[in-house]
């Protein structure tokens, strides 16, 4: 995860073609950013390392459903570049131009805010996710993929912040420069929402500077709204009343704008400011440290509470079972012994049957002895008549024999 840019981000530079405007271009395709298109008015259907010139940003867009713009057009021009960008139908605008008059952006501003668009710049150097995408002219070279956030209105301090946070061990999950102008597209505030939902950043540095109230305002909207650690610098401490340094924004006028205001401030809700830049990374190693530290206690809490609420769950599960099981036990009782009368009747019944059958068997056997009997008694009357037979038939031939 990142903020603003990532892997799916499809950029169009306006004014590839420029010195300025083909070099970083060139950066950014080494680096691995899909730069899909590139305008220059009167160059449109050639080439520049590969990538497409258009004569028009809509053009482009529709041609290579770009979703980003990069302006690298000189400050006369870098308006116009801005609105036609915003036409064209691209949800993020990266400004690097310096020198854009501010009476003109205070228009711009307003316009890209009606209609949703996101400007980050102008007079900035862009925007890197490490390992993912880099829009602008930053050294990539200098930055590692971690979790570290890095917001500044500073170019070159950035530079020198993030290179000893990678010295450290502390990689960056996005690095975004959001210009030195007084009206500028996207503020601290913006960034600050950002890095506080972005999953992969767990800490965030802010590197301020001298003018307007930015630093006071985000040091407000950090002690409402965020829970990861902040880091800051605040640079032109040393600067003299009403001079402009380096940036048009960095410039104290009368009492507001003072470095200390901004350290006091930031300071009164628990964020520590470096006294030079080099500092950072140890005072983020040490904040971070303790954020992890609070979060694997809060973590390990939460799985204690859960665990607690797993078991509790358990124990009125096992109640309930308990209790329907005592609930249904007459029940389950009533039904076991009318079941075994039943088998108890079957049983009775059966032995009955088993009882009918063995006196039909003897009855039988009984008829069956009776026959036999009787039949050994007309045997023996029939014997008994033929020997009578027999007497009466010898006795009649011996009377005949005596006739003679």
């Amino acid at each position: 995860m990142a903020i603003f840019v990532n892997k799916n981000t499809r950029l169009v530079v306006q004014g590839i073609t420029g010195r300025d405007g083909s070099f970083h271009t060139q950066q950014m395709l080494n680096y691995g950013t899909k730069v899909v298109g590139g305008v220059t008015p009167g160059k449109g259907g050639t080439e520049i390392f590969g990538v497409p010139i258009f004569d028009t940003m809509d053009r482009a867009v529709k041609a290579t459903k770009a979703n980003t713009s990069m302006v690298f057009v000189p400050p006369p021009f870098a308006i116009d570049a801005i609105y036609e960008a915003a036409e064209s139908g691209v949800s993020l605008i990266i400004c690097i131009t310096e020198g854009v008059p501010a009476s003109d952006m205070v228009g711009v501003y307003n316009y890209l805010k009606m209609k949703g668009i996101q400007l980050i710049g102008p007079n900035c150097p862009g925007i890197i996710s490490p390992g993912m995408s880099k829009v602008g002219i930053l050294p990539a070279q200098i930055f590692n993929k971690g979790p570290i956030g890095v917001i500044s209105r500073s170019g070159t301090l950035t530079y020198e912040v993030v290179f000893n946070l990678s010295e450290k061990g502390l990689g960056q999950s996005t690095t975004i420069g959001i210009g030195g102008d007084p009206i500028i597209g996207t503020n601290f505030i913006d960034c600050l929402e950002a890095f506080e939902n972005d999953p992969a950043t767990e800490g965030i540095v802010l590197i301020g500077e001298i003018g307007g109230s930015d630093e006071e305002n985000a040091a407000e909207y950090i002690k409402k709204n965020l829970t990861k650690p902040v880091v800051s610098f605040i640079a032109g401490q040393t600067a003299p009343p009403g001079k402009r340094m380096g940036h048009a924004g960095a410039i104290i006028s009368g009492s507001s704008g003072l470095a200390a205001d901004k350290i006091k401030a930031l300071n009164a809700v628990g964020i520590p400011v470096a006294e030079i830049p080099s500092q950072i990374a140890d005072l983020m190693a040490e904040k971070l440290a303790e954020y992890r530290k609070r979060k694997a206690k809060k973590k390990a809490a939460a799985k204690k509470k859960a665990t607690k609420k797993t078991a509790k769950k358990k124990a009125v599960k096992k109640t309930a079972k308990k209790k329907a099981a005592k609930k249904a036990a007459p029940k389950k009782k009533a039904v076991k012994k009318v079941a075994k009368k039943k088998v108890t009747k079957k049983k009775v019944a059966k032995k009955k049957v088993a009882k009918k059958k063995v006196v039909k068997k003897a009855a039988k056997k009984k008829v069956a002895k009776k026959k036999v009997v009787k039949k050994a008694a007309k045997k023996k009357a029939v014997g008994k008549k033929t020997a009578k037979k027999k007497v009466a038939k010898k006795k009649a031939r011996k009377k005949a024999g005596r006739k003679k």
